[in-house]
């Protein structure tokens, strides 16, 4: 009998401008999941089409309207499959480019899975000796699809717990 390796979930950081879509939109829908759509930049693509698994956990971070920071967490329910938005000529996140044989943009359905009593904002990351490391934090990062590392995943959650 072929044994078979069971991979430990990763864990992610998945940026969002609340305006286009929230903590809250993704808790008013259906099953409290939803497709992951509209990132157009290759490295990000590359991980929800490369790395990004079913059971791995994410932080939502509300990106560009303040406050900035993590709202909650998610976990991902749907790997990788082609960004249909492309396809769609009324999407705004449409890409001429695009074809269904070939396609360019990937997106994964993530679910949610708690939204934090009170965001843990920049200001908290910074002041915690593992969270300052992450990759959100670095100057001029803006990935939207960003690694984080288990100890970084566990201080996020520490500070979540003291804030509230």
């Amino acid at each position: 009998m072929k044994s078979q390796t069971i991979e430990k979930p990763k864990f992610w950081l998945f940026k969002s401008e609340p305006s286009a879509f929230s903590i809250d939109h993704l808790a008013r829908s259906a099953k409290k999941t939803a497709p992951w759509d509209g990132v157009r930049n290759y490295q990000a693509r590359n991980s929800l089409r490369d790395d990004v698994q079913v059971g791995d956990f994410v932080f939502f971070y509300h990106s560009r309207e303040e406050p900035l920071g993590i709202f909650g967490t998610m976990q991902i329910v749907r790997a990788g499959y082609p960004d249909f938005t492309a396809f769609d000529p009324k999407s705004k996140y449409y890409d001429p480019k695009s074809d269904p044989d070939n396609p360019r943009w990937y997106m994964v359905d993530v679910k949610l899975v708690e939204k934090f009593p009170e965001p843990v904002t920049r200001d908290k990351l910074a002041s915690d000796d593992i969270a300052r490391s992450m990759l959100v934090m670095k100057r001029g990062m803006r990935l939207s699809i960003q690694p984080v590392t288990q100890e970084e995943w566990n201080a996020v959650q520490q500070l979540a717990k003291v804030e509230a």
